[in-house]
């Protein structure tokens, strides 16, 4: 079972593209869709629930499209997780109302909320900003290489 469902992945990558565009204008969900390979119909729902969680902007019309309703560095991948599915759980011994019989006897249990809180307080540090930087960066040192190759 996937921790990020695929509808979730494909939200991530959308928000990433209106990051390494924002500043530059709206970013229309055709535009999306072709960009990061998004099935146009399931792109436009996304950016729907992403407007819903105020996330996103929207503009109507011929001219119109998305933009991030905040600066890259204000949003956390949690945020956008939580956006489209609910939040992650590894299991369901450790969500609160779950009913565990052996709950207080389990050995694991713990260590795994230990993982769900790492994990929680990674994506929740984690901003648009920060995958923006790394994608440029990994950008900057290809480009470095082929030039030192080409010498």
């Amino acid at each position: 079972m996937d921790i990020i469902r695929r509808n979730t992945d494909y939200a991530l990558r959308a928000m990433v593209n209106l990051a390494i565009n924002y500043g530059n204008g709206l970013v229309s969900s055709k535009a999306i869709s072709l960009q990061e390979k998004i099935p146009y119909q399931l792109t436009c729902k996304l950016m729907q629930k992403l407007h819903n969680a105020k996330l996103i902007s929207s503009t109507m019309g011929p001219k119109g499209g998305f933009e991030l309703s905040q600066k890259p560095d204000k949003i956390s991948l949690l945020e956008i997780i939580e956006a489209i599915q609910e939040p992650l759980c590894l299991n369901r011994c450790i969500i609160s109302h779950f009913k565990c019989p052996n709950k207080r006897k389990c050995l694991i249990r713990p260590k795994l909320e230990e993982l769900q809180d790492y994990i929680g307080n990674y994506l929740k540090n984690l901003t648009l900003a920060d995958i923006v930087k790394s994608h440029q960066e990994e950008k900057s040192k290809a480009k470095n290489e082929r030039l030192s190759n080409g010498k």
